[in-house]
């Protein structure tokens, strides 16, 4: 008789991990996690071990989907975030009742919704796999694959009945949460739609009124995004932190939650417990450019504190650099932390910053100009590429998107926000040059 198939869904090849330096390697060799821990493992369980990449021809769609259906087991690695191994593992979810394990190192952290799943987590403390990683590997997941497998997937477990005898009762019932949630999102929209001065008032209100749907993870962070979006005086921040505290426990602790909640009490001037909340979640959590971004900014408020002395100051920015050049390291396609740099390079001063902030000032340009390509809505992409243009001191870059700036209008570059900081920028550029054309930039913008 032939034996059971485990299908192994996990990308191929060698993948960075984007981990921070000291939380996990920086890049797993899937190839050898295959070859030297899955294998053996799948194979003392009795099955046959089968991935994508051993046909003899390309996997094309249909047989993928073919193989996630059949197979009597399915094995998903999500210690990456990896588009097809999401997408395979939702096939199977849906598909098959049983029979699907997810599997994951103990540093990683998956997407909010599988993040929720049952996940077999493995030790991996270098992604070679030499053979004591393997050995470690094998035996932390080899006794627990058949408890888990043996589990109804979420399609099965939420919808009774699923495929073929839902109760059309259910059904009625979440039409009817649907109608609710899509009357939810209108009265949303009109807040947003509103003018800025009446937009807390109206998020309170919608906030208070007992039309909303029951909590959700989508209906509390649309809320908690529309009371931030809608602030416009400090006051309006107690507001957010109200709400975010106030969220059921399963909400108030996501990562998401938290870093509103942090930035929020930062804005109310309680930096150093801002602080304190940013750097427990990175540490309890891991590191995003996010998180380090929100931390360095609220050094760099501390660091020109007329409260702190002198030698503070010095200690704020210097721990303002080193959290946005954390964050920068971690993805250098993310200009939120590495375009704030140059400028505390400048303020610090020391020998080769400069260089540093010249440095930078190129992955800034680069990483923006890769953004813009892309069509990445981001409403501070386009002031930030300008900004860095003059920070830099490059009067071609600035000078190429004046055709831009007039093309797309003023509002969509926030000129109004920065023109003050661009002229600053181009008075100090040491050329005189250069100086004069990115002054006559400046002239020009002001007239668009």
């Amino acid at each position: 008789m032939p034996k059971p198939l485990c299908f192994m869904i996990m990308p191929f090849g060698r993948k960075p991990t984007r981990l921070e330096a000291g939380r996990g390697p920086a890049a797993i060799d899937f190839n050898a996690l295959w070859d030297r821990g899955y294998v053996p493992v799948i194979k003392e369980l009795g099955y046959e071990p089968v991935r994508a990449d051993q046909d003899t021809g390309a996997l094309i769609i249909k047989q993928m989907l073919q193989r996630l259906y059949f197979a009597d087991l399915v094995l998903a690695d999500m210690s990456i975030a990896n588009g097809n191994v999401y997408y395979e593992v939702g096939i199977r979810h849906a598909s098959r009742e049983k029979g699907c394990v997810l599997l994951a190192a103990d540093w990683s952290s998956q997407l909010f919704d599988t993040e929720q799943m049952r996940t077999l987590k493995y030790p991996l403390a270098e992604g070679d796999f030499n053979e004591s990683t393997a050995e470690k590997f094998r035996n932390a997941i080899r006794d627990k694959i058949a408890g888990i497998a043996d589990g109804l997937s979420p399609m099965h477990d939420s919808i009774q009945g699923y495929p073929s005898s839902v109760d059309e009762q259910a059904a009625s019932s979440m039409q009817q949460q649907l109608t609710e949630l899509a009357a939810f999102q209108t009265r949303v929209r009109a807040v947003r739609a509103a003018p800025r001065k009446q937009r807390m008032a109206l998020a309170k209100a919608l906030v208070a009124t007992d039309g909303i749907p029951p909590m959700t993870h989508s209906v509390a962070f649309s809320l908690l995004g529309l009371l931030r979006d809608s602030t416009d005086a400090p006051e309006d921040w107690n507001a957010v932190i109200d709400f975010a505290r106030a969220l059921p426990r399963e909400f108030a602790e996501q990562p998401e939650a938290r870093e509103q909640l942090a930035f929020a009490v930062s804005q109310t001037g309680n930096i150093i417990q801002s602080i304190a909340e940013l750097e427990t979640l990175i540490e309890t959590v891991g590191p995003t450019p996010e998180r380090l971004g929100l931390l360095g900014g609220r050094y760099k408020r501390l660091s020109s504190s007329p409260e702190a002395s002198e030698g503070e100051r010095l200690q704020y920015l210097v721990k303002s650099i080193q959290a946005y050049e954390r964050g920068m390291d971690l993805d250098l396609n993310d200009y939120y932390c590495s375009s704030n740099l140059p400028r505390l390079y400048r303020q610090r001063n020391r020998k080769g910053d400069e260089d540093r902030a010249q440095t930078v000032l190129r992955l800034v340009i680069a990483a923006c100009e890769r953004a813009k390509r892309r069509n990445v809505t981001d409403e501070w992409l386009r002031p930030t590429l300008l900004g860095a243009s003059f920070d830099a001191g490059d009067a071609d870059k600035a000078e190429e998107l004046v055709d831009d700036i007039v093309a797309e209008g003023a509002a969509r570059w926030k000129l109004a926000s920065i023109l003050a900081d661009l002229e600053s920028s181009a008075r100090h550029v040491a050329d005189e040059a250069q100086r004069q054309r990115l002054l006559a930039v400046v002239a020009q913008l002001k007239l668009v």
